[in-house]
């Protein structure tokens, strides 16, 4: 088997990746498809990195639309429930087999520990898959920015946004059936052009920290793989080199 291209990547998926398209909660099922295509990429020796969001159990700025619940407090709500994906992730990759740790930004030592940038890289370097719960830490900031801030805190490769849709489009195409998908873009003409790839202060972090991206389709089996394989897949973006 060829060596892959990317010794360690971060991947970031969705809370909705932990559940069927159009439902919430956690679906069984659908966390083992996930920890079936992350061992994939461990097995090709890849140090990997996770960012899962909680957007399938509660999202912050939307439950306290329609609560007394403030949205700072709903924030916060949220990166907990960031750390029950995480420890539904870690369960199940650790029942096929691939060793796993959890680090929070938030501090709940009974079920994970807290983050520390050096005994992350240690776990990656010892062949752990490590997943990043808690956000950063702070309400008002997405999930994509915690990403970012793990993927150049830990020297990630890349920085792999694994979604609902294959790569960047000239338009939505779930609704334009003339969208076409962009193969290649920097960092400028993302945030310029506003394309909703990632929350724009994720990536202004990744273009000063050096890190590409690439905007993948999640629920298409084997694309993570091959991606870190070096496969043209989805849609990379960096600063033009």
């Amino acid at each position: 088997m060829a060596e892959p291209k990317y010794g360690r990547v971060l991947l970031k998926i969705s809370g909705e990746g932990l559940c069927k398209i159009g439902q919430g909660g956690i679906d069984g099922e659908e966390v083992r498809k996930l920890a079936e295509e992350i061992k994939l990429v461990f097995e090709l020796g890849t140090q990997v990195g996770v960012v899962v969001g909680g957007g399938n159990i509660v999202r912050g700025s939307v439950i306290s639309k329609d609560s007394p619940i403030e949205e700072t407090t709903g924030h916060y709500m949220g990166m907990l429930a960031t750390v029950v994906n995480a420890l539904a992730v870690q369960d199940t990759l650790e029942s096929l087999g691939v060793p796993t740790r959890v680090q929070s930004a938030l501090t709940i030592e009974a079920v994970c520990e807290r983050f520390i940038r050096r005994r992350a890289i240690r776990h990656l370097e010892k062949g752990r898959v490590v997943i990043f719960a808690g956000g950063t830490g702070n309400p008002f900031v997405t999930t994509d920015t915690g990403a970012a801030l793990r993927a150049a805190e830990i020297r990630a490769d890349v920085l792999l946004k694994a979604t609902k849709v294959d790569g960047v489009y000239t338009a939505d195409p779930m609704t334009d059936p003339s969208a076409t998908r962009i193969e290649r873009l920097t960092y400028n003409e993302v945030i310029d052009r506003r394309l909703g790839v990632m929350d724009l202060s994720a990536v202004d972090l990744c273009q000063r920290s050096r890190v590409s991206i690439i905007v993948l389709d999640l629920k298409k089996p084997g694309n993570i793989r091959a991606v870190v394989q070096g496969e043209s897949v989805g849609t990379l973006i960096n600063g033009g080199e």
